[in-house]
């Protein structure tokens, strides 16, 4: 028995150290263990989200006899309903309920509906179910987005909003896979009863693993230790006010603060007026390849790959480079390079010109969120910091819906007027410039970018405010009084 003592102390202590380096690696990345966590669940809940939303779309072609497109948009109507009027509501309740349990319940209340969908047989059945999942998850990403700076250093906020923008964005090709995977499996299955009777088919095996996600997601975020805040201590101590008269002045007091404070409101009206200019780019992108570029689908291909590429650098860059660059400063230049680059593509007709330059707006683009999320949890106080994300969230939600529906329209409205007015082309010192109703449309969307970097520069200056990057833990809501 002493024999073996020395080499299992020896094989404790290596293993103890393996730990140690374990999470020190995890801690150098992501700033804490929680929020390793946080962000593992993140990546379900994403995963999840993505896979829902085909599957739902799914299965509104297969329900829908015809005019599906009408019953597609009425389903996801019923996605971004909640959050017109119910956003603010929601971040009231979010910041005086305990986050942990708001997130959990969100979770738990999600997989359950799930699990229901594959026995949804009506396009109505659909709209409901899509709505109470946006109620979920409208309060769920707020709750997330207030805990993140309670559970990351300061200096490391630019990486691990970084991280979210890879968890939530990231996940699509993997929900695409997986329901394509899904979709083979379920035509491997025969019409065996317990087949039919469990709904296994496509959509249903989705939407069965998708609500496993959300259970386990709640498992991750049950593990977790959020830190307990002044505000819910109150409430759950029966202290707490939640008369009308309370939650309007917390309504009030949200607003307020996007309203005074120029960081944060620099950082609404950069996001939402950019994304609904840059949000033009995904409807028009392969049109523009096609009319302008006479290009085909690979050229298309080329040039999303590019724009993510350069995106994905441009996030990296201000990760590595967070600790040495003003972000309040940095933001409203990001928002000018990514216009003026989406300007010059879409001036240009040769695809050798457009992925350089589109990579280069790619590189400005990709930071801009991750600035601006860092600077608003940096600038706003935990105990308002779920109202003021609830209607960043919505509001950028909105402008890019806004921008995916009006882009085609206008692209076909001008398409005649230039036709009529000019025959299509222009005559600019000689050369022959075509302008298509899709290259206007884009000059306007980088317009519209430029336009919200001015705007968010302005809305720095306008009160003569130094902006601030350093969190100030004595100021409620972090608002400079000389803005004042």
């Amino acid at each position: 028995m002493d024999q073996h003592t020395p080499s299992s102390s020896a094989s404790r202590l290596e293993d103890a150290l393996g730990a140690t380096r374990d999470q020190g690696l995890i801690k150098s990345i992501f700033g804490s263990n929680e929020f390793f966590r946080l962000w593992i669940a993140q990546v379900i809940s994403a995963t999840g989200d993505w896979l829902g939303l085909i599957a739902i779309v799914a299965l509104v072609n297969r329900l829908s006899e015809a005019n599906e497109g009408a019953n597609i948009a009425f389903v996801l109507t019923a996605r971004v309903a909640p959050g017109l009027f119910l956003a603010t509501a929601a971040g009231v309740l979010v910041d005086r309920l305990n986050r942990k349990r708001v997130m959990l319940v969100c979770d738990v209340t999600r997989a359950l509906v799930l699990f229901s969908l594959p026995f949804v047989d009506s396009v109505l059945g659909l709209v409901i179910a899509s709505f109470v999942l946006e109620l979920c998850t409208m309060m769920w990403s707020p709750a997330k987005e207030a805990i993140v700076p309670n559970l990351v250093p300061n200096e490391k906020l630019t990486s691990a909003n970084s991280l979210n923008v890879a968890a939530a964005y990231g996940m699509f090709p993997v929900a695409f896979g997986l329901a394509a995977l899904f979709a083979k499996l379920a035509e491997s299955f025969s019409d065996e009863g317990w087949v039919n009777t469990f709904r296994l088919n496509q959509e249903g095996l989705a939407f069965y693993v998708d609500g496993l996600s959300f259970l386990a997601t709640a498992l991750i975020i049950w593990t977790i230790s959020f830190p307990s805040r002044k505000g819910e201590t109150a409430t759950v101590s029966g202290t707490g006010r939640w008369e009308l008269g309370g939650a309007l002045r917390e309504l009030r007091e949200g607003w307020k603060l996007i309203a005074v404070n120029p960081i944060v409101r620099s950082v609404n009206v950069g996001l939402a007026v950019g994304i609904m200019g840059g949000g033009m780019l995904v409807p028009l992108g392969a049109l523009f390849v096609n009319d302008v570029i006479a290009g085909d689908d690979a050229d298309y291909f080329a040039v999303v790959t590019a724009l993510g590429c350069g995106m994905a650098l441009g996030v990296i860059t201000a990760t590595v480079l967070q600790s040495r660059i003003n972000r309040a400063k940095v933001f409203p230049w990001a928002l000018l390079m990514a216009g003026v680059a989406m300007f010059v593509s879409a001036s240009a007709s040769l695809l050798g010109i457009v992925i350089p330059v589109i990579l280069v707006a790619g590189f400005a683009a990709g930071p801009i969120y991750v600035l601006g999320f860092t600077l608003l949890h940096e600038q706003v106080d935990d105990d308002i910091r779920g109202r003021v994300f609830s209607a960043l969230l919505v509001l950028v939600r909105l402008c890019l819906l806004f921008a995916m529906f009006v882009g085609p329209l206008l692209a076909e409205t001008l398409d005649p007027l230039s036709k009529r007015l000019w025959n299509t082309e222009w005559n600019l010192f000689g050369a022959v410039v075509a302008v298509p109703g899709v290259r206007l449309t884009m000059w306007l969307s980088a317009l519209t970018v430029i336009a919200a970097a001015l705007l968010a520069a302005w809305s720095l200056r306008s009160h003569g405010t130094e902006p601030r990057t350093e969190h100030n833990e004595t100021s409620g809501c972090n608002i400079d009084k000389g803005s004042k």
